[in-house]
């Protein structure tokens, strides 16, 4: 039996991360049973057809060129006591550590009608697959449940191909865990405007048909129907009238652990900021863990890949000796929504007042270049600070140019506690192509704006 000194159960972003730090200095293995790793934030550009699929897919050499071995096979059990991997295939391998990297799959509920044919998830090579097949054979109509960023994203692709497309979300606006509800609406007009149909307040309860979905129940009384018959089919020739795509949320992949002694939380396998489980030389990383907002240090959802990297990170150093710790999520992310930019970081407005935090909020409104440039687009930022600590806990920009820059920023702020008369006197810089006037930055006047409201409460 072949053994390493570690091995990585997992092949995505957090695999390839410490087969990067590691592979040259250790006896490693990567244990990953897709064919590909893919891009998954790519993918709904590559249904819309901007970009070929073949793009979204990583290369192996990420893994082997940095040293390590790459297994495509499927782990089937870990034996704790005496480090042995087993696989499908009933081979195995033994290691010295042993990370768990396992990832997220969609959550498709366990309701009425959810193994029906044309109800799938959106994240793997066969999810993609399965839709760009119907959509190549004439699928003319899909629900995508989720209003997300990977929702809207996959809603807009789909109805590029020419689908027609309704949207369903159980929260009140578009963009619920990135945007208050006040900054999204430039959004839904986009979303509206491109003849996306809405749902919101609403559940899906029920999936109706006898073989492949009829209609979509929601818990507000409305059904969605597939009235035309597509000609898309499956391999026993079974006639779509439509498919239903579920893009609202993740569940960990952690069925390896299930039945074993290691801790495990609602959202994942538990570790501490070291990356380490309840098992002695056992670490997981990325969408398969249970971790902690940075912010308020109770558990919250992370399951981004810009989360599972610096994860990762933590561990890789650690492993090479170095002693070092995550803070937590922060969860900044970003979306394009037709000509629109949006971004947010830490803590909404709404979401502060789930955790009791009393919060006020700083406005500002510039453009992404001098007004007096042709190309300047309307930029508007929001500012959420904790009243009586005046630290920076989230923000929010919507933008007609690329935001990632600002949001990177703002997350860093928050993430050394800087407070919002720091911020106020953020040193900035100037020029007719790239920024408003020397005179005002956005970022300054939304915590002036902010600075002005806690003097007056």
């Amino acid at each position: 039996m072949e053994s390493y000194d570690i091995v990585v159960i997992g092949g995505g972003p957090a695999g390839i991360t410490l087969a990067k730090m590691l592979g040259q200095t250790n006896k490693m293995a990567i244990i990953r049973p897709e064919d590909h790793s893919m891009i998954y934030c790519a993918m709904p550009y590559a249904i819309e057809g901007l970009l070929a699929g073949e793009k979204t897919l990583k290369r192996d050499g990420l893994v082997t060129d940095a040293g390590a071995e790459l297994i495509r096979k499927t782990a089937a059990n870990i034996d704790f006591d005496t480090k042995v991997v087993t696989f499908s295939d009933e081979s195995q391998i033994g290691y010295e550590k042993l990370v768990i990297a396992t990832g997220a799959t969609p959550f498709i509920p366990p309701i009425p009608g959810s193994d029906l044919l044309g109800v799938t998830g959106f994240k793997t090579e066969d999810d993609f697959n399965r839709i760009n097949g119907y959509l190549e054979a004439g699928l003319r109509h899909a629900v995508v449940v989720g209003a997300g960023a990977i929702g809207i994203e996959l809603a807009l692709a789909l109805k590029a191909r020419g689908a027609d497309v309704d949207l369903v979300d159980m929260a009140d606006s578009i963009l619920p865990n990135l945007l208050d509800q006040d900054m999204s609406e430039p959004l839904c007009a986009e979303l509206a405007r491109a003849g996306i149909r809405f749902h919101l307040k609403a559940k899906v309860t029920e999936l109706v048909g006898s073989n492949s979905v009829e209609q979509i129940m929601l818990d507000n009384g409305q059904v969605i129907r597939f009235n035309s018959r597509d000609d898309c089919t499956d391999l026993h020739e079974d006639t779509l009238k439509g498919m239903v795509i579920f893009a609202a949320g993740m569940k960990p992949t952690i069925s390896l652990v299930a039945d074993s002694a290691m801790k495990v939380g609602r959202d994942g396998i538990c570790v501490n900021d070291k990356m380490e489980t309840s098992i002695p030389d056992v670490y997981a990383v990325g969408d398969c863990t249970e971790f902690i907002s940075g912010i308020t240090q109770e558990v919250v959802p992370g399951k981004l890949a810009t989360n599972a990297v610096p994860m990762a990170k933590v561990l890789g150093w650690n492993l090479l000796g170095q002693d070092r710790t995550y803070p937590g999520f922060f969860n900044g992310a970003a979306t394009r929504i037709g000509n629109h930019f949006a971004g947010g970081t830490g803590l909404s407005e709404t979401s502060a007042q789930r955790n009791n935090i009393e919060s006020v909020c700083g406005h500002s409104e510039v453009t992404t270049q001098f007004p007096i440039m042709p190309e300047a687009k309307k930029m508007r930022i929001k500012l959420v600070v904790a009243s009586d600590s005046r630290r920076l806990i989230g923000a929010q920009i919507v933008s007609g140019e690329p935001v990632t820059g600002r949001i990177d920023l703002l997350t860093f702020a928050i993430q050394k506690k800087a407070t919002v008369d720091d911020l106020a006197q953020l040193s900035y810089s100037a020029q007719p192509y790239q920024s408003f006037y020397p005179a005002a930055n956005g970022v300054a006047l939304a915590a002036e704006d902010a600075i002005a409201k806690l003097s007056s409460s």
